[in-house]
């Protein structure tokens, strides 16, 4: 393995783990502080903000970072993708990835949206069945990543 192939694998751990990690946050820690009302509008909208960058900056890191492990290595090719158990896993990574990005940016928007209007409780509220959806793609993404490292489905599926 290459030094690029070792960094595309680090960007990709390190961004996907602190790109989940902040949704689950949000979900568990923001949310709810948010929802009883003891927060005021402007520091959450800090917090969704750096959430939308975090996750903006994850997404094109993912994207570079796994365009290069799927194509750049030469394991993958569009017969391994579909029609081998490992490539399914990678195609559901690829699907989760998207769900998570359009579930973060439609409930980070409900809550600026809610925050420019100072409001906080309703926004909350609103955004809270997106963010745990989001929290369990979130899941979802780090077990078939776990999955795919562990070797549990053979890299020999795809020769």
């Amino acid at each position: 393995m290459s030094a690029l192939d070792t960094a595309m694998y680090v960007l990709h751990l390190v961004f996907g783990g602190v790109w989940t990690g902040s949704v689950v946050f949000v979900t568990l820690g923001v949310l709810p502080t948010a929802q009883d009302g003891t927060a005021n509008a402007e520091p959450l909208r800090a917090v969704v903000e750096r959430l939308r960058w975090v996750s903006r900056a994850s997404a094109l890191v993912l994207l570079a970072s796994g365009g290069h492990m799927a194509g750049g290595t030469g394991r993958y090719t569009v017969e391994s993708l579909t029609g081998t158990p490992r490539g399914h896993l990678v195609l559901s990574m690829v699907a989760l990835w998207f769900l998570l990005a359009g579930l973060v940016e439609v409930g980070s928007s409900k809550l600026a949206d809610g925050f420019d209007q100072k409001k906080v409780r309703q926004p909350a509220r609103e955004a809270r069945p997106f963010f745990l959806a989001a929290s369990v793609v979130a899941a979802l993404l780090l077990v078939v990543g776990g999955v795919l490292a562990s070797g549990f489905v053979s890299v020999d599926s795809l020769l």
